[in-house]
């Protein structure tokens, strides 16, 4: 991983066999990064991308794996009650079926290991975000008061 910083954003480079998701987390806790987005792409070799069931109230995970396109990433970055930043982030993944088909799978992303490289920018808010339950929706979301 490499990043600079410039003006408001960080630019970061996810190399071969970092994970995604780990990696931001681990800029946000080196640089006190307590809210904020990120977008990126990149090439990945595996993927787990979920799926929130309400009815069960949890998630069932999809994985992939070979050469997967990371054509999209968006997310957000608040701060659990104790101090972690907590991601919560979506992702588009194209790749190629047995068959040669192209395939795209999208969903709430889990985590992913790059392949070749991933670009990410990360841009901080000025204030922290925190975390709470939500009663009505039956999950934590942001506490912005």
């Amino acid at each position: 991983m490499e990043y600079k910083k410039m003006k408001d954003s960080f630019y970061l480079r996810i190399d071969k066999n970092e994970k995604v998701v780990e990696t931001i987390k681990g800029l946000c806790r080196r640089e006190k990064i307590q809210a904020g987005c990120f977008q990126g792409i990149g090439a990945c070799g595996t993927a787990v991308i979920s799926t929130y069931i309400p009815e069960k109230e949890d998630f069932i995970d999809h994985t992939i794996s070979g050469m997967i396109e990371m054509i999209s990433l968006m997310g957000n970055v608040s701060t659990e009650g104790g101090g972690e930043p907590f991601l919560h982030s979506h992702a588009v993944f194209s790749y190629l079926k047995d068959n040669g088909e192209i395939a795209v799978v999208a969903g709430h992303l889990k985590e992913a290991e790059i392949s070749y490289t991933g670009e990410i920018v990360l841009t901080p808010a000025e204030k922290k975000i925190g975390r709470m339950f939500d009663a009505k929706a039956g999950i934590d979301v942001w506490k912005l008061s």
